[in-house]
C-alpha cells in the first residue's frame, strides 16, 4: 500500500522559514517524480513545485520561486520542501503526491485524479 505522510508544519511568522518532509512508502520512491501542492483556505489545490525521480530536475510555481527549494533523498525515501521568506499567503495545506504534473507558469490548480497517490497534507499557518 501506497502510503505519503508529510510532517513539518505549523505556525510561523511572516519572513520565517520551515522544512516539509513527506516519507514515502510502499512503492519504489525512487522510480517516481513527485510533487508538492498545496490548498489555501476556500481556494482549489494549487501546484508549488516538483521533483524528477533522481532529483536533477526541479520546477516552481512562480508564487514560491526563490523562497521554496524541493529536494528528495532517495536512500531516505523522503521528499523535502525547504520554505524560507514566508508570506500570509503561503497558509495552507500542504500535500505531497506521486508523479509530475507540468505547469507552463503562472498559477496551476490541479485536480486529485492528477496524481496517483497524496499524503494526509500538514498545516502552514504564516502569521504573526
Amino acid at each position: 500500500e501506497v502510503q505519503l505522510v508529510e510532517s513539518g508544519g505549523g505556525l510561523v511568522q511572516p519572513g520565517g522559514s520551515l522544512r516539509l518532509s513527506c516519507a514515502a512508502s510502499g512503492f519504489t520512491f525512487s522510480n517516481y517524480a513527485m510533487t508538492w501542492v498545496r490548498q489555501a483556505p476556500g481556494k482549489g489545490l494549487e501546484w508549488v513545485s516538483g521533483i524528477g525521480s533522481r532529483g536533477r530536475s526541479t520546477s516552481y510555481a512562480d508564487s514560491v520561486k526563490g523562497r521554496f527549494t524541493i529536494s528528495r533523498d532517495n536512500a531516505k525515501d523522503t521528499l523535502y520542501l525547504q520554505m524560507n521568506s514566508l508570506k500570509p499567503e503561503d497558509t495552507a495545506v500542504y500535500y505531497c503526491a506521486t508523479g509530475y504534473y507540468y505547469c507552463p507558469g503562472g498559477v496551476c490548480y490541479v485536480r486529485k485524479t492528477d496524481f496517483a497517490s497524496w499524503g494526509q497534507g500538514t498545516l502552514i499557518t504564516v502569521s504573526s
